[in-house]
């Protein structure tokens, strides 16, 4: 599978999550969802155009992204933990482990 496809497949994953937690945890956690919902907006600012970057230059265009969905992730995280929210937060630690993976292959 191509960067570019494991990229939207990433964003389409992280969407879904986000939405069964809003679903599954009560209002208490709205900051630290809020935190998810923004790293897939940085994520999708990107999403129509991962396919048209050239090869040498995806680590330099998609990294800094990733690394900021991370860090919005792994914060939205440590509140869920922190809250009591351990299966949560373990969700969310599945999914910051999808971006390492990808910033890896890059």
């Amino acid at each position: 599978m191509s960067i570019s496809d494991r990229y939207r497949q990433l964003i389409d994953q992280i969407e879904n999550d986000v939405d069964r937690l809003y679903e599954n945890l009560p209002d208490t956690t709205a900051k630290a969802l809020r935190l998810v919902d923004m790293a897939v907006e940085e994520m999708q600012d990107m999403a129509e155009s991962v396919g048209e970057i050239p090869q040498i230059q995806l680590e330099h265009k998609l990294s800094p992204v990733l690394l900021k969905a991370h860090e919005k992730l792994d914060r939205a995280r440590v509140m869920l933990e922190e809250a009591g929210h351990k299966n949560a937060g373990g969700n969310i630690w599945e999914l910051e482990q999808m971006i390492y993976r990808l910033l890896n292959d890059l």
